[in-house]
């Protein structure tokens, strides 16, 4: 868990804080106390004339100044230090709430003091504040544009994730699944294992991805351990594979492999019933399923797509369709039929290839229509939200929400920023999602 960047002095920019900047303010009040006591006022007629009519507002008891308030009595007006006391005591005081800026005005306002610009002052200086920051609410929204990913032709580009721990199945204590999706047929490829290793990951692409369907152009991958080592980057240079990785914490960026994790789980419950362990055994009967229904985003099945016919299922079986009763014992309707497909392939491509495109546009809309664009430049300083890894031990409900402060030292992609730890002053290894990041002032 990052300290506070106060405890750890560590420096957060070289930009004035706003304590410095509200000392450095002239004194509002000094004009006003000489025109009510001497009469003085600006050589521009304009100026005198607005002075004249804000003077009207105050008075002077005991050489001090105070406003005259329209609902209650007179309010003591402040500068400088004092604001910054005013604020600070009833913001994170003993009595204070650590309320928002709109609400500290009028707290402030209550207890009897004034200044011009109260309420630009509270909204920053709530704003800033460290704990408050901190221990922020989670932001859901998101942060920017939707981006999509497709591929113009079969088995070009898969997505890569591992789909676990579940419940220990078979004799082998079998615990996690690795799935592979294709993003154009959205054929799934996966297999059982006890621990996934990075060599379990290069036999499993040689053998269910390379000799099956060709070496791919792609491969997309979240940053698993398995995924980003030397020997496995090795492996797909080899081959000419270009690998990439999403941004940490962030399952959006690989979204073709989170759907394909879903659809298995969800079919496998609806499978096993009581008996829980034997998911692996019923892993290849889903896998045949999904490869054989309709998807949505396609309106064809996974498996048309790649063989160009649609594949025999049991419900032909028992109730006997043209295949399986004419073609058989008819040849040339066999050949025929064998023909049309082939002919057909690549019309019914390109069609699939359109919906994905108009399927792709339509969640596009709805989703850009809820985000809230959260955008930062190089020398910003962010905070970055609290995972189990770097959570405070024994916190609980009491740990922050956000760690950091973080500097923003390069613009990888939009939405997409590199880090800097400012109190390590050390460049963090990952790229990094603006939906995890926050603003951070100070």
């Amino acid at each position: 868990m990052e300290e506070n960047p106060s405890e750890a002095g560590a420096d957060v920019g070289n930009t004035p804080s706003f304590e410095e900047q509200v000392l450095k303010r002239p004194d509002w009040r000094i004009a006003i106390m000489q025109y009510i006591k001497e009469g003085v006022v600006p050589p521009n007629k304009w100026d005198a004339r607005k002075l004249k009519q804000l003077s009207s507002k105050y008075c002077i008891i005991d050489s001090k100044l105070y406003k005259r308030s329209i609902s209650g009595p007179y309010l003591v007006c402040v500068h400088g230090l004092d604001m910054l006391k005013v604020m600070a005591e009833l913001h994170e005081g003993s009595c204070g709430s650590h309320s928002g800026g709109r609400a500290s005005t009028i707290r402030i306002k209550k207890q009897g003091y004034f200044w011009p610009t109260i309420v630009a002052d509270c909204e920053t200086y709530s704003a800033k504040c460290d704990k408050c920051q901190r221990h922020a609410p989670i932001i859901h929204q998101p942060a920017e544009l939707m981006s999509s990913i497709s591929a113009p032709y079969p088995f070009m580009r898969w997505s890569m994730d591992i789909m676990g721990p579940m419940v220990p199945s078979g004799d082998n204590e079998l615990r996690f699944v690795l799935v592979l999706t294709d993003y154009f047929t959205k054929w799934i490829e996966a297999e059982a294992y006890s621990q996934i290793t990075k060599e379990q990951v290069e036999k499993f692409i040689w053998q269910n991805i390379i000799c099956r369907h060709g070496i791919p152009y792609e491969i997309i991958t979240d940053n698993g351990s398995q995924f980003i080592s030397k020997s496995f980057r090795q492996f797909c240079e080899s081959r000419n594979i270009r690998l990439t990785t999403s941004t940490p914490r962030y399952p959006q960026g690989n979204g073709q492999a989170e759907a394909a994790n879903k659809t298995i789980i969800s079919n496998l419950k609806k499978r096993l019933g009581s008996k829980k362990r034997r998911w692996a055994e019923k892993l290849p009967e889903v896998l045949w399923a999904c490869r054989t229904t309709p998807r949505k985003a396609t309106e064809q099945t996974p498996f048309s797509l790649a063989y160009g016919m649609e594949a025999v299922i049991p419900a032909e079986v028992t109730v006997p369709s043209l295949r399986r009763t004419l073609c058989p014992v008819n040849e040339e309707l066999n050949n025929e039929l064998l023909l049309d497909y082939l002919d057909l392939i690549d019309e019914q491509r390109d069609q699939a290839y359109i919906r994905i495109q108009n399927y792709q546009q339509a969640a596009a809309r709805y989703y850009n229509s809820k985000v809230k664009q959260r955008r930062f430049a190089v020398g910003d300083l962010v905070l970055r939200k609290v995972f189990t890894a770097t959570q405070e031990p024994d916190a609980g409900k009491m740990g922050a929400n956000w760690e950091g402060p973080y500097e923003i030292i390069e613009i990888v992609k939009n939405g997409v920023y590199k880090l800097k730890n400012v109190r390590k002053n050390k460049p963090e290894k990952n790229s990094w999602n603006a939906m995890n990041l926050k603003k951070y002032y100070h």
